[in-house]
């Protein structure tokens, strides 16, 4: 029995009870479930399982290292999907590595449920991909797969930029200087998790100038995608350094936006997108 948004919710046991309403139920044809079929001791069908996430059978899933920051109650799917999306940044969500829904959970101290949807998130985000009976296995990429994306964001991010240099009045570049000392402070942290983020911040605020939100959008999925590590790579791989280095190439851009310095302008973003993160 698990502890939901509001009190508990049984997911066991055959026969007929109450629901709280007086009303009579069935856990075999359960009626706030249309459609749900379960076995007749309550639980769920294997493949049901699989589906999910469930660890039903087969080989031993990976077990992600204990949680630093125990997980609030509020907006448990929210939170455990930052945790995992940072999990996947740092390394601790092991390419090639398969995990069980249930036994994340016990690691983040939830129910199965909001990290099984957390899961199925990154799946569709491409991070992770369901294995039937035994979990989610994470997505392995190689060099050629982090070139395709920085190509594809290079092509999609520098026209656009471009196009706004001299046509976005300079105060307006001057508003996003505190957006780019972050991430000079993110880098400066040494935490790859955490100067991503300050990334897709600084990135995000620049597209958006453009006024086109399919645009954002798009790009910032690959720029997520291009933060996952490579297969093999050793956790935080770039280094303070180079995370120092990235970080400065925003207040460049930004001190050549506000001088209309078109030529700086173009130079600066194809350096910054031949290192990218």
């Amino acid at each position: 029995m698990k502890q939901g948004a509001k009190g508990f919710v049984g997911t066991g046991g055959t026969g007929t009870g109450q629901d709280g309403t007086g009303a009579r139920t069935d856990a075999r044809t359960d009626a706030r479930r249309p459609g749900a079929r379960v076995r007749e001791d309550g639980s769920a069908p294997a493949r049901d399982d699989a589906v999910r996430g469930e660890h039903t059978h087969g080989g031993p899933a990976a077990v992600l290292p204990r949680s630093r920051t125990p997980v609030q109650r509020s907006s448990v799917r929210g939170q455990v999907l930052a945790a995992l999306r940072t999990a996947l940044v740092t390394g601790d969500l092991k390419p090639g590595a398969v995990y069980s829904a249930p036994v994340l959970a016990e690691r983040f101290g939830v129910s199965a449920t909001p990290v099984r949807e957390a899961m199925q998130q990154l799946a569709l985000e491409g991070a992770v991909e369901v294995v039937p009976n035994r979990g989610f296995r994470v997505v392995e990429r190689g060099d050629r797969e982090l070139a395709e994306l920085t190509e594809v964001r290079a092509l999609l991010e520098i026209p656009v930029v471009l196009r706004l240099a001299g046509a976005v009045p300079a105060e307006r570049w001057a508003g996003l200087r505190p957006l780019a000392e972050a991430t000079i402070r993110a880098a400066s942290s040494g935490c790859r998790a955490t100067y991503a983020e300050a990334d897709r911040a600084f990135h995000r605020a620049v597209l958006t100038l453009a006024g086109n939100e399919q645009l954002v959008r798009v790009a910032e999925d690959l720029h997520r995608r291009a933060q996952w590590p490579l297969v093999g790579a050793a956790p935080g791989a770039l280094g303070r350094a180079g995370l120092v280095a990235d970080a400065h190439q925003h207040t460049a851009l930004l001190d050549a936006m506000i001088a209309n310095d078109r030529d700086a302008v173009r130079s600066l973003l194809e350096e910054h997108f031949t290192g990218a993160l």
